[in-house]
């Protein structure tokens, strides 16, 4: 059961020509009065919890998704898309005269992009309409970003886990949570009972507020977390499973089109294959080739591999994996 938001993404694309550098800062501007044409307008879905329940659906596991959508064009459109994929939508609350969560992507040929939100519904998930009986009888339940009134939640979340026939647990942390931190002792005890924390460089920095990402898994690992994943784009990633320290390269040679959804991507790769019994570092290999697979296609799921196609690419990718001992 996946647990947090879904998005209707609609992607702007345009050229290289509105990317403007200055100093350390790249932006894509746009002329005040001017008409600027587009390359190509898609409309997608996306939104965390809905990337990660398709993409586990893909993958040939009973998934279901745990988030608030409205009724409006973009809510219908949502549900519609978890329903084509197979996934159970019992734990899904739909809301009367409101917006769902839209955005609105501007992305260049080469990927980069800015994104313009509203997270509409996103904010209504709350311990009034979440399903605690439902999501505990799950084999594994994947907590993606949510918002900050929705934290509220992760009290039942906390109570759910610490059961003796608990669900096996992700948690890819977001916005308030890493505010906080560890300060924040629901995200500590949360932490306590994780078998996969997911992060990327800079939210791993926040969330420890540490100086290196060696630090940074100290911290992760000695509050109780099994498994630690911090990915760095194209430097690869680093993951631990408290015994060892493994650093997996990025496949070469890769074309990026759109960068959204990878985070999410490599997660439900790497969930995937930790829920069939491998090893982390055959979960961090199945997340590198999930993600590279998403950034060759425009939005956060087109790319998504079947079961079929990750379990050929890992036989046949070679992915480079340094192990050290901790």
């Amino acid at each position: 059961m996946s647990i947090g938001g879904a998005t209707y993404d609609l992607f702007v694309q345009t050229t290289e020509d509105l990317i403007h550098e200055c100093q350390d800062l790249k932006s894509i501007a746009l002329p005040l009065g001017s008409k600027v044409r587009v390359k190509e307008v898609i409309e997608t879905c996306g939104g965390g919890a809905s990337n990660s329940s398709v993409g586990l659906a893909r993958l040939g596991c009973s998934a279901g998704f745990c988030g608030v959508i409205s009724s409006d064009q973009w809510g219908e459109k949502l549900l519609n898309n978890l329903k084509k994929e197979g996934i159970d939508t019992e734990c899904t609350t739909i809301v009367e005269n409101e917006v769902s969560s839209f955005s609105i992507i501007l992305s260049t040929d080469k990927g980069e992009r800015v994104i313009l939100y509203t997270p509409g519904t996103n904010v209504h998930l709350h311990d009034a309409n979440f399903n605690k009986e439902a999501i505990g009888k799950m084999n594994w339940v994947y907590l993606n970003h949510i918002q900050e009134d929705s934290c509220v939640i992760q009290n039942d979340i906390i109570e759910m886990l610490a059961n003796e026939d608990e669900p096996r647990f992700t948690w890819n942390p977001g916005g308030c949570q890493l505010e906080v931190g560890l300060d924040e002792p629901n995200n500590k005890n949360l932490l306590a009972h994780t078998d996969l924390v997911l992060l990327n460089y800079e939210e791993a920095m926040q969330f420890t507020k540490s100086d290196s990402i060696e630090e940074a898994i100290k911290i992760i690992l000695d509050v109780g977390a099994k498994n630690v994943c911090i990915t760095q784009g194209k430097e690869g990633t680093i993951a631990t499973d408290g015994k060892n320290l493994y650093s997996c390269s990025v496949i070469s040679d890769t074309k990026v089109v759109d960068t959204t959804g990878a985070g999410d991507a490599f997660g439900t790769g790497a969930t995937w294959a930790l829920l069939n019994g491998e090893d982390l570092m055959t979960a961090i290999k199945a997340g590198t080739i999930n993600a590279t697979s998403v950034i060759g296609a425009i939005g956060a799921q087109a790319g998504l591999l079947t079961d079929i196609e990750i379990k050929e690419k890992l036989a046949r990718t070679n992915l480079a994996v340094n192990v050290q001992s901790l």
